[in-house]
């Protein structure tokens, strides 16, 4: 073989050999950034627990009876579809909990919300049957002039806690707030006005 042609061998299996390396150098480099990338996804998304939202919706008023303005009084009942909206990537095991209904701060009702799980990314619904009664509101109360007006003004408040569990390993603790205002109106026995923080 020939010094040129021995040369211009030794120069095509060196080149071979450059783009083999160049192109593993890519391809680690590619794996590397998917690795990151996905590492990154995992701990900025899986990893991001949220407190689930604790609501109550709207609802029917199945009874309603009222009293005058110069003796307010009321009693009603619903089945009062509870609402918890778990938006993480591991279901939210909680304990169970009470709803307080109630009319100027003063309770004139509760539910309970038995021991359960909101799997990941969905909403668990309830219905629980409440049962309200002024009985034990002051008579200074404001219930006289609503009911000229015809609504009555609720609040439902509660706390739920519970655990998110990722991956089956990552756990943490979180709590959600329930602080639902409603208006209940006394003509159509119907929800006028619904609005929760």
């Amino acid at each position: 073989m020939s010094k040129p042609d021995h040369e211009s061998l030794s120069y095509a299996d060196e080149e071979a050999k450059r783009k083999k390396r160049v192109k593993w150098t890519i391809g680690i480099t590619a794996f590397v950034i998917f690795q990151v990338v996905q590492a990154l996804f995992f701990v900025l998304v899986i990893m991001k627990f949220k407190s689930p939202k604790f609501r109550v919706s709207e609802f029917d008023v199945q009874t309603l009876n009222v009293g005058t303005q110069a003796s307010p009084t009321f009693n009603m009942s619903f089945i009062a579809p509870i609402r918890i909206k778990n938006t993480n990537w591991g279901p939210f095991k909680y304990d169970a909990t009470t709803v307080n209904f109630t009319y100027g701060g003063v309770q004139v009702g509760q539910a309970t919300i038995p021991k359960s799980k909101a799997n990941f990314k969905s909403t668990k619904k309830i219905d629980v049957s409440v049962s309200l009664s002024s009985d034990a509101l002051p008579s200074s109360s404001n219930l006289g002039s609503e009911l000229s007006s015809r609504l009555i003004t609720l609040n439902s408040q509660g706390e739920l806690k519970g655990k998110v569990t990722v991956m089956f390993m990552f756990k943490k603790t979180k709590t959600s707030q329930m602080n639902c205002t409603m208006a209940i109106n006394t003509t159509t026995k119907a929800v006028q006005s619904l609005s929760c923080k």
